[in-house]
């Protein structure tokens, strides 16, 4: 028997392309956006077709497994295989050509769908199927899968797009398939003609979204043309590999409008969408108010996330979209609908279909927290079906004990769903299996097909009897050996399948805390994003890399494999984790960006506290870990100045330190020393108050009580913030306290970044017992900082209730003006605006109070989105300063360097200040600079002496 050792060694001689039978590279593949794990042997990642059939052939002479793999966001387990991975989105992601005139493309498997549509759309073309990941899966994938999405409705599945297909079978074989019999395999003609009889009475009723099983295998009969690409879609990588696809393209509606109609229920608006058919829609996709968050409001209204958006009345509602205006007016007016009203402002559009396009992120929580789980993501019944279809269907899971919340295509009649399954226990893993064998007989019953869109994987195609029979499921074993003889393409998948309880991959994980917070990862890949633009930040990393180690997805399912100890087996002193962690800068984007909230940042402080336990750490945790510490010596020694001089001369760097990069200069004087901020004052709680300081309005000792915390960056090396904070907060009437106990008061965010968790929490306790009980707001001017207190605080001391008092009290300075002062006026700056949102106030915080403090001062424009790539000790540390670069070169410098003449630079974050300043060369400063500035010049004219005589 061929040995995996010379398996890799032939790969190695016969590709180009990279060959890694490596821990960490098998570990990445092991899931997709399933509930199953299985784990490779390898990892191919071929350069050209050439280099496919290379791999193809050693593997069949091996007798070794292969599973093409795209963006890795199939949910039904299709992805994942037990011997060789053909990683086809590396280098095979190319679009080789576009015809505008012939609107078609060819392009390669690895494409993602978003760049095919971004280069067509000058052509005012696009591709037809737009599943809601589209911003990462890949053209591969979504033939594979015969993957739909919103417009399917007007513009058809994947296979209704394709026109040609290069294929590659097991053997190594190359086949051209399109229309008719030539590059069909041999004996697939004559199989197709023992076999026309089942073919056309057989099958069940064709409907759009018959997708499950070879469903497409009568696209072979004589009187639908021969089409040989299109039965070929959706064969989930079980007959071949595409090397190369000509698709056709569909012309982009120019001003397309939405109709949004609210209804009482779900089942009202299920009932409503086949009649809204006859109007020739672009899509029809439906929700009800559990998805927007479940705080729709009563039949009323839409509450919550409803209302940010402005859905109209309603427990329920269809997204109808139209070509143009007339056509949504006329759908609103024709539509028996409790509401509705007709978008047709590109970014209200967009806003909206938001909701949907998250909810594969969504729908993995119920309304309680639990995590859901796909499974029966997407089965399909005939449109006017579905209202009865869905009633049962909440009916089954209320008699299972379940919950779920069912979105979907309602004018195809494909429903997603997430279902609260327990797949940890044996109780739970059997409830799994009587309910999916119970609602795929629900589905049959309705005429309907158990996979809508994204294919049956391991976790239906176990149930494909129920729907086809015996005799079209022997067809599709005959159909799949006429291609793959062998039996070496992704075994297990839609003929001869697994059973759907076995590879789950929650079997393998202990029952930890930390397991289940790994576990949450699902795995839909927004974190692979690698477009430009928008506010978000997940995961800069990744995009600087383009490596799926250095997405979250990516660490999370090292993390996985960790704690299953199978491949990746150091547990806690894993080298694979560590080098993927490293290049995690900590921004915490992932916390909000990530549909499911996986927190990256937080996992690796818990890695590095377990990884470091009982060693010596790198000097950088030391250094820049303690850097509280550090700085409150040097304060106290009163040594900044000797310290700024010795930066700027030392020939290396400090120990633990890039060389790349100057140290930012201390302050001569701490914050709290500074004048208009007095010494400590008695009583519990109680720091320096400064309501009655210079520039305070009369009467503001009266005023709301704000504690001003004096963080590590505003006390040691940007005092000026500092003091311009008290200045607005001031001006503004309140009543402002410092507090005392000067250097005692850190919120641990350093501990927190380098994993020194027993240090963090120490600091912590004693901040707590310094600060006492605070009398109102605790405003903080450092982003990090007080994200770190608003959530890290409580998970680390969640058995003090004075942490959570202090996380729930914790104000950035406009969210302080905005509660505190509502009548206050903030100057009129009237500039233009760059720079850079913090990532931690963009994930923990928000910044909409921010953006409507801005707007009051006449600021226009907005800091960039993205990360500024420095992220506190990140780019300071060996090894990181070029994709911290990379990172400021995605959105901030651009908009550096775009800035409108006379520009004002804002960055609230001291890391973002610095990035600002060392690579664009340009001085940005906090919104409460801004604005002190602003309140100086106000004050400026009515201050000046009188030096007439």
């Amino acid at each position: 028997m061929t040995t995996p050792g010379e398996v890799e060694r032939t790969l190695r001689a016969e590709l180009r392309g990279e060959v890694d039978f490596g821990a960490a590279a098998r570990a990445l593949v092991t899931m997709d956006a399933s509930n199953y794990r299985r784990v490779p042997l390898g990892v191919v990642t071929p350069r050209d077709a050439d280099d496919v059939a290379a791999a193809l052939r050693v593997c069949a002479e091996a007798g070794v497994p292969v599973v093409p793999r795209g963006g890795g966001t199939s949910i039904a387990g299709q992805a994942t295989g037990v011997g060789v991975v053909l990683d086809l989105t590396r280098h095979m992601n190319g679009l080789l050509a576009v015809d505008p005139a012939a609107r078609t493309a060819v392009v390669q498997p690895g494409l993602v769908l978003d760049r095919l549509r971004d280069a067509v759309r000058p052509y005012g073309l696009t591709f037809g199927p737009d599943p809601s990941t589209h911003s990462r899966c890949t053209l591969g994938g979504m033939i594979g899968n015969n993957a739909c999405g919103a417009h399917s409705v007007a513009w058809g599945t994947t296979a209704d797009n394709v026109n040609e297909l290069a294929v590659t079978t097991y053997a190594g074989a190359a086949h051209r398939i399109g229309t008719g019999w030539d590059g069909a395999p041999e004996g697939l003609r004559e199989l197709v003609g023992a076999h026309l009889g089942l073919l056309r009475t057989g099958m069940p009723p064709a409907f759009s979204r018959r997708i499950s099983g070879y469903g497409g295998l009568d696209a072979l009969l004589p009187e639908r043309g021969v089409r040989l690409a299109q039965a070929f879609c959706g064969s989930e990588g079980t007959l071949g590999v595409v090397t190369e696809a000509v698709v056709r393209l569909v012309e982009l509606p120019p001003e397309p409008a939405l109709a949004v109609l609210g209804y009482a229920d779900e089942s009202a608006a299920a009932d409503a969408a086949a009649g809204l058919l006859p109007h020739r829609p672009l899509t029809v996709e439906g929700m009800a108010e559990d998805l927007v968050g479940g705080a729709a409001g009563g039949a009323g209204g839409a509450g919550g996330a409803g209302r940010a958006v402005g859905l109209p009345r309603g427990r329920a509602w269809l997204f109808v979209e139209m070509p143009d205006e007339g056509g949504a007016r006329a759908v609103a007016r024709g539509a028996d609908a409790l509401d509705a009203l007709v978008v047709t402002d590109p970014a209200r559009q967009r806003a909206l279909w938001r909701i949907r396009e998250d909810a594969a992120g969504t729908a993995t929580r119920t309304a309680d927290g639990r995590m859901a789980w796909p499974g029966w993501e997407d089965c399909a019944v005939p449109p006017a079906r579905l209202g009865a279809y869905l009633r049962e269907f909440r009916a089954l899971l209320a008699a299972h004990g379940l919950r779920g919340t069912p979105y979907g295509h309602f004018g195809e009649g494909c429903v997603h769903v997430r279902i609260d399954f327990d797949l940890a226990s044996a109780a739970g893993v059997a409830r799994f299996r009587s309910f999916s064998e119970e609602l795929a007989d629900l589905v049959v019953a309705h005429g309907g097909s158990l996979s809508g869109e994204h294919g049956d994987g391991q976790a239906r195609a176990e149930l494909l009897p129920k729907m086809y029979g015996p005799d079209v499921i022997r067809l599709f074993g005959a159909y799949k050996d006429v291609w793959d003889p062998a039996g070496g393409m992704n075994p297990g998948t839609l003929v001869r399948p697994a059973r759907l309880d076995e590879n789950l991959r929650f079997e393998v994980l202990p029952a930890t805390p930390f397991a289940r917070e790994v576990a949450r990862c699902v795995g839909v890949a927004k974190c692979r994003t690698t477009e430009p633009g928008g506010p978000g930040v997940m995961c800069p990393s990744y995009r600087a890399t383009g490596e799926e180690q250095h997405s979250t997805r990516g660490r999370a399912r090292l993390l996985h494999e960790m704690l299953a100890g199978e491949i990746v087996t150091g547990g806690w002193r894993s080298p694979e984790v560590a080098e993927a962690l490293d290049l995690c800068l900590g921004c915490k984007g992932c916390r909000s960006d990530c549909p499911v909230g996986v927190d990256m940042a937080s996992y690796k402080s818990e890695f590095l506290h377990h990884h470091w336990a009982g060693r010596i750490r790198p000097l950088a945790h030391y250094t820049l870990g303690g850097l509280p510490g550090w700085l409150r010596l040097i304060a106290r020694l009163r040594a900044a100045g000797a310290v700024n001089a010795a930066a700027r001369h030392l020939p290396v760097p400090l120990p633990g330190l890039t060389r790349e990069r100057a140290l930012p200069e201390l302050a001569k004087r701490p914050f709290t020393r500074g004048a208009g901020v007095p010494g400590p004052v008695s009583g519990p709680g109680v720091g320096a108050r400064a309501g009655s300081g210079p520039g305070a309005r009369a009467g503001s000792g009266a005023g709301s009580a704000v504690t001003l915390w004096p963080d590590t960056f505003t006390e040691y090396l940007a005092p000026e913030v500092g003091h311009a904070a008290l200045l607005v907060l001031r001006a503004a009437g309140l009543d402002v306290t410092v507090p005392r106990g000067r250097g005692r008061i850190c919120c641990g965010l350093t501990y927190l970044s380098t994993g020194r968790l027993d240090r963090a929490r120490k600091v912590l306790r004693r901040t707590l017992d310094t600060l006492g009980e605070v009398p109102g707001p605790v405003t903080v001017l450092e982003p990090s900082c007080a994200a770190a207190l608003r959530t890290d605080l409580p998970a680390l001391l969640p058995d003090d209730p004075r942490a959570g008092r202090l996380a729930a009290a914790v104000r950035t300075v406009a969210e302080t003006l905005e509660e505190y002062a509502p009548a206050w006026r903030p100057p009129r700056l009237d500039r233009p605006l760059v720079g850079q949102t913090h990532c931690h106030q963009h994930a923990v915080l928000g910044d909409a109070a921010d953006r409507r403090l801005r707007e009051r001062a006449g600021l226009v424009g907005e800091p960039a989105g993205g990360c500024c790539g420095l992220a506190g000790n990140f780019g300071f540390e060996p090894g990181h300063h070029e994709v911290s670069v990379a990172c400021a070169e995605e959105q901030l410098l651009p908009s550096l360097r775009t800035a409108p003449p006379g520009a004002l630079v804002q960055a609230d974050g001291f890391s973002c200040r610095t990035q600002i300043a060392q690579l664009g060369g340009v001085r940005a400063r906090h919104l409460v600079e801004l604005l002190a500035e602003g309140l100086a010049d106000q004050e400026a004219p009515r201050a000046a002496p009188d030096t007439r005589s």
